[in-house]
């Protein structure tokens, strides 16, 4: 009977090992440096990724639209925007699953850019941006349902500041000498 309950317990360790290593995160989102931008004008971000050794995920353009790509969502506060959001080209890779077929994925780490926009009426302040990664990873044997990693950063909208343009100059003074 105690050899039966020792094995069970063995078992049950083993297996709740197993799920959660199967849950562990296969991709980890870096911190993001806050963004402050002055109003009316954009600014960069970057979002830094890295997926887990062993495993490899869809790149924004998949060569299959079979495959989900990964992609970048964001939840913006009024007045701000993020534009021009670049993916980085995926590496071409061959897997046991299909040798005949390459993969665009993404590996290692990788680095999403954007700029953030504040128009010229969002009031000065910080503001929180949240938004997720959406992926689906894969190892050489396997996907895995596709998931999400919360991002979040911040923004602190400021005044624009006055240019030297608006220094005004002394005038020309004339050459003549005035009694």
């Amino acid at each position: 009977m105690i050899k039966r309950l020792s094995a069970f317990a063995i078992l049950a360790a083993a297996m709740a090992f197993a799920q959660s290593s199967s849950h562990a995160p296969k991709v980890e989102a870096a911190p993001i440096n806050p963004v402050t931008v002055k109003r009316g004008a954009s600014a960069p971000v970057q979002f830094q990724f890295r997926v887990a050794p062993g495993y490899h995920i869809n790149s924004n353009k998949p060569k299959s639209e079979l495959l989900i790509p990964t992609v970048v969502s964001l939840d913006v506060p009024t007045n701000i925007s993020v534009a021009k959001v670049t993916y980085p080209v995926g590496e071409d890779l061959t897997f046991p699953f299909s040798p005949d077929e390459k993969l665009s994925v993404y590996t290692g780490d990788f680095t999403v850019n954007a700029f953030v926009h504040a128009s010229s009426t969002t009031s000065n302040g910080t503001y929180r941006v949240h938004g997720n990664l959406r992926y689906q990873a894969c190892d050489n044997r396997a996907c895995y349902p596709p998931t999400n990693v919360p991002i979040s950063f911040d923004v602190t909208v400021a005044k624009p500041t006055k240019t030297s343009s608006t220094t005004k100059k002394n005038p020309a003074q004339s050459p003549h000498i005035h009694n």
